[in-house]
């Protein structure tokens, strides 16, 4: 993995327009981070931190109020709403707690989607995309219909969905917060297995620490709003990973126990 950071956000600072007399609060102030390229960077903190309008800032859908956020060493953020380019011209994917699939779309035709609209939809891109619904099991449901397919397996096509035109950062939004625990962990491995092919840079953010730390090459622990760095840990157990086995290795429950007395 490259340390040179492909991704920097420095003294970023986000407050929403005041109400009344009051003046409003910071909800993110100065916040300074990095991302190695080809770096999965996990990232936890208590409910109101901040997490997902850090994303929407790195994002380009939400403006800053301080600071900025820098992409190969350009500037990457504004603060004028009317500058904004949401995913940078498609080098920043986005995966939400949502699935966000199109009813009307079979499978394949949600996964294809973002190709189609960027005109990049030829032969390659279709065996690429069958080549990634293989990895995660989804052969054979090309032709199903968002509801025709469980809470997974649309996680899963979400995901792919991101995946397929091949953006250099992907931002994820607490991904699987919302699906049992078996379908969580199966989807903890296929991640991993995609990430393993392609080596992205990965920020994602989740509230679960066994997840974050299954999954990272280091998390970071964000304090209560306004949101700021109030720990780092790289994660040193060996890949491939086990997602089943790591609660017996101890320098598992290390890194849980200090990453668990951060979040407050």
């Amino acid at each position: 993995m490259n340390a040179t950071p492909l991704l920097e956000v420095i003294g970023l600072g986000k407050r929403f327009a005041p109400r009344g007399a009051e003046a409003a609060p910071w909800i993110i102030r100065d916040l300074t981070f990095s991302v190695a390229d080809g770096e999965f960077l996990t990232m936890v903190g208590p409910s109101g931190s901040g997490k997902t309008t850090l994303l929407n800032m790195i994002a380009q859908i939400d403006t800053v109020s301080a600071g900025e956020v820098r992409f190969r060493g350009k500037p990457a953020t504004g603060l004028d709403a009317r500058a904004l380019q949401p995913g940078l011209g498609c080098q920043i994917g986005y995966v939400m707690q949502e699935d966000n699939l199109l009813p009307w779309r079979s499978c394949i035709d949600n996964v294809l989607f973002p190709l189609l609209v960027q005109g990049k939809l030829d032969d390659a891109s279709r065996a690429r995309a069958a080549q990634l619904m293989q990895a995660v099991g989804l052969s054979g449901f090309e032709n199903h219909y968002p509801h025709e397919l469980s809470g997974g397996m649309r996680k899963r096509a979400s995901l792919i969905r991101t995946l397929v035109y091949d953006p250099p950062v992907i931002l994820m939004d607490e991904p699987f917060g919302a699906l049992d625990a078996q379908t969580r962990a199966q989807l903890q491995d296929d991640l991993l297995r995609l990430w393993t092919m392609g080596r992205k840079t990965i920020i994602f953010v989740t509230h679960d620490i066994h997840e974050a730390i299954a999954l990272g090459d280091r998390t970071l622990v964000l304090s209560r709003a306004p949101a700021r760095i109030e720990g780092e840990h790289p994660i040193t157990l060996a890949r491939p990973r086990d997602i089943h086995g790591l609660l017996a290795d101890p320098e598992f429950t290390g890194i849980y126990s200090r990453i668990r007395s951060e979040v407050k």
